[in-house]
């Protein structure tokens, strides 16, 4: 869905697209690819030295380092309103850069969230007895279709399963993820042929509840558990990687309910370099596939999965409708941004 010239402007200034943001797009086209950024830098710095007498070449490097200092302190509106240095501290180092984004370390209130509902299932199957896997080492059927009815209720139950029983964890995919993170996140583990909570697990049950699972899941899904995993796009880690840019968007842009295209023409914007890992196909584009293998990883399988945003389709009644977003307070709960 595009942004109607009349329409407000999605960066929230309130006042109408065609008098905001497309005047500044028009007048400074996004570079579409590595070689224009290099073409861009390259032009500028003539530009900035032209005419102009150094007495050395580190004179003329001091020049440079203070123009291009002061202009990675600027908001760049590729960047939805992020400078770039602060776009290089969320993208490389982000949960070291505490004057650019901050996580929480505790919350005051209980968390909702899909997969804390399912972490929750699985310590309580687990118990003090533990849990006996298949012989492949996953979760028993009973138990994950037991699951599968108390976390989609009777009737989503009823719709999920008509054409396809849960014979299997990999079935019940939210579920599999759930048990992967948690395991990575060393919260269960096996011991004498048997899924147990490790006592990492426990100390931190004891000690702060379910709030420093969710930090620790939340952490782990980010750090050691891979996006691509079971989605049949290209690997693309970077989407991974760029996680608190994506937590940026959502934060500053579904305040109330947005239409999925809009935060993916944002991201798309912001990284038009990733459109050339993408191969060609002869049904889609480069910019469709990014885009919904973005929607996919970052929003439905991260964002949502990790109770920060809420998802409802454009159209009920359609398995291939797109989506609208809308952010939950644990969103701002877990993270807060400087600007």
């Amino acid at each position: 869905m595009k942004v109607g010239r009349n329409d407000p402007c999605p960066c929230g200034s309130g006042k109408k697209y065609k008098k905001c943001c497309l005047l500044t797009e028009q007048s400074r086209p996004v570079p579409e690819s590595i070689d224009d950024i290099f073409a861009e830098s390259r032009a500028e710095i003539r530009e900035l030295l032209q005419g102009r007498d150094f007495g050395s070449l580190d004179e003329a490097n001091a020049v440079l380092d203070v123009h291009f200092s002061r202009k990675n302190r600027i908001a760049n509106i590729a960047f939805s309103g992020l400078s770039p240095e602060q776009m290089t501290a969320i993208l490389y180092d982000p949960f070291n850069s505490p004057d650019d984004l901050r996580f929480s370390k505790a919350f005051e209130n209980e968390l909702e969230a899909p997969i804390l509902t399912l972490f929750s299932l699985l310590v309580e199957a687990i118990g003090k007895e533990g849990l006996k896997p298949t012989a492949k080492g996953n979760l028993p059927r009973r138990f994950c279709r037991e699951a599968a009815l108390s976390y989609w209720g009777e009737e989503l139950h009823r719709e999920n399963t008509r054409f396809r029983r849960i014979n299997k964890e990999d079935d019940f995919f939210e579920l599999h993820i759930t048990r992967i993170v948690a395991e990575l996140a060393g919260l269960i583990r096996k011991y004498r042929g048997r899924f147990i909570l490790s006592r990492v697990c426990r100390r931190i049950l004891k000690q702060q509840g379910m709030g420093g699972v969710y930090l620790l899941l939340f952490k782990t899904y980010i750090e050691k558990y891979n996006w691509a995993y079971g989605d049949g796009y290209e690997d693309l880690p970077f989407i991974q990687q760029s996680f608190a840019y994506t937590l940026y968007l959502l934060q500053h842009f579904t305040a109330e309910w947005q239409h999925q295209s809009i935060l993916e023409e944002k991201y798309v914007r912001a990284f038009p370099m990733l459109l050339a890992e993408i191969p060609g196909s002869d049904y889609f584009t480069p910019e469709r596939q990014l885009s919904s293998c973005y929607t996919l990883r970052a929003i439905c399988r991260f964002a949502a999965f990790l109770g920060l945003v809420e998802l409802a389709k454009v159209d009920k009644d359609s398995y291939l409708s797109p989506y609208r977003i809308k952010k939950l307070p644990l969103l701002d709960a877990v993270v807060s941004f400087s600007v």
